[in-house]
């Protein structure tokens, strides 16, 4: 664009969802991890808040997004495994924002109607309230991506390896959007992409990332088996080039936004909807109780930080139901009672700023978060079971499959989690703190689950 925006503090902030699937909060060059370099991500660190202590409450592609775009858990919207449609009468996020005079566009994928299959349709009706809409289903090949919607409802094959295409689907829409104009409308969009989701094929143009699979190294869980870690080198290079590639489109979002002159007003959100297991404990992909399956990355972030920005990292324990209420609090508009998260947004805003008035109070957060896996996942190498856990603040972790008590870790001393303490009695205390806890999650949200009797009374 030839013109800029002028900055001016009064205006509405923007907001950008930038996610990908199945990225797992230690693949970042920021987090410690010597595979991977992801200098735009680690910049938005360094500008904003890091939720570094941030769960997928339902590690699995359907039910999280359902909990993503409603601010309810899934047995709450029914949205209980993949794939299950999202009813189109429940209001999610783009209702309040709508109502605000925001406008709200979504692209990529979509996983909230019911199928698996990338050949199907998804009706206007059934894109959650979005009044721009570009995206698809569901796809497993990154190199040929369709989308339709608002644009055409015809599908359409990217003509990009899928993070880049539909980062500029992306961008050119908030061009078109913005247009140079001092009055133009603010917005709230959605960039979701399926990379780093398996197949772990990265893009192959020339300035592509290449990882040969000797030069990875495995974390210290992935047992020393050949088989498995031979499976997971070639898996892990193929994801890590995958996070590069996504992190160089996080890089074309921030440019493009100081281009339009919007960088300064505009919030960068940047998740995954759940982790990766890449053979840690022998498990692959997600669904799981353990850390690489339920920590996602979280960083809140304005390019440049600056204007009512707080910068550093909380240990709150920001959930999926959380992430609707927080991103609304950003944009000063109230939370809908139907939704049941809490809004983190006060740890981004300076006390002093005007825009922190009316924040929750710190001494109202949760202590921990609630993670569920509600059907029985019949995938192999992952648990084939239902679970219900509890993530503690200060760092205990909690499970339990139907009628029994299964994983205890403190992952403060533990974090690769290889000294499970369920039934060690040195422990116990804390298990019955963790587990009364559990039982008051679900008793609170409505759930059903059978926990066991670990004889607390005794």
């Amino acid at each position: 664009m030839s013109e800029q925006l002028s900055f001016r503090p009064e205006r509405r902030p923007n907001v950008i969802w930038i996610f990908g699937d199945q990225h797992r909060a230690h693949a970042l060059s920021y987090r410690g991890d010597p595979n991977v370099f992801t200098p735009n991500i680690d910049n938005l660190a360094r500008e904003g808040t890091r939720f570094d202590c941030a769960v997928a409450g339902a590690p699995w592609c359907s039910p999280f997004r359902g909990a993503l775009l409603t601010g309810t858990y899934p047995h709450q919207n029914g949205v209980t495994r993949t794939p299950s449609p999202l009813h189109p009468t429940i209001p999610t996020i783009a209702c309040p924002f709508n109502d605000a005079g925001y406008h709200t566009a979504y692209i990529g994928k979509w996983h909230l109607d019911g199928a698996n299959a990338r050949e199907h349709y998804v009706p206007p009706a059934r894109r959650g309230n979005f009044q721009y809409w570009m995206g698809y289903e569901n796809n497993n090949n990154q190199n040929e991506c369709y989308v339709y919607g608002s644009d055409g409802e015809t599908p359409m094959r990217l003509d990009a390896y899928e993070t880049d295409g539909l980062t500029a689907l992306l961008l050119d829409h908030l061009n078109g959007h913005v247009g140079g104009r001092e009055d133009y409308q603010p917005f709230f969009a959605v960039l979701s992409v399926q990379p780093p989701h398996n197949p772990y094929v990265p893009p192959t143009h020339p300035h592509a990332t290449r990882i040969h699979p000797s030069e990875i190294r495995l974390r210290r869980n992935v047992p020393d088996v050949p088989w498995i870690r031979e499976r997971a080198a070639l898996d892990h290079a193929g994801y890590y080039a995958m996070v590069e590639n996504l992190d160089d489109n996080v890089g074309r979002i921030r440019t493009a936004l100081k281009e339009m002159g919007i960088d300064r007003e505009t919030y960068l959100i940047f998740f995954s909807d759940h982790g990766d297991m890449l053979w840690s404990h022998a498990q692959s992909g997600k669904s799981s109780p353990w850390e690489e399956s339920i920590r996602i990355p979280f960083v809140i972030g304005k390019v440049g930080g600056s204007y009512n920005m707080r910068t550093g990292s909380t240990d709150a324990v920001i959930n999926h139901v959380d992430i609707a209420p927080t991103t609304l609090g950003l944009c000063g508009i109230p939370v809908p009672e139907r939704m049941v998260g809490h809004d983190y947004s006060g740890h981004c805003i300076p006390e002093s700023a005007a825009e922190f008035k009316g924040r929750p109070d710190r001494n109202s957060e949760p202590d921990s978060a609630y993670l569920q896996q509600i059907p029985r996942k019949m995938h192999a190498h992952t648990v084939n079971k239902a679970w219900r856990a509890v993530a503690m603040r200060d760092g205990w972790k909690y499970a339990c499959t139907p009628g029994n008590d299964w994983l205890l870790f403190n992952t403060a001393d533990d974090p690769y989690e290889q000294a499970n303490c369920v039934y060690n009695k040195a422990f116990q205390k804390e298990k019955a703190r963790c587990h009364q806890r559990l039982a008051q999650w679900i008793e609170d949200t409505g759930d059903d689950f059978e926990l066991p009797d670990i004889g607390l009374d005794e």
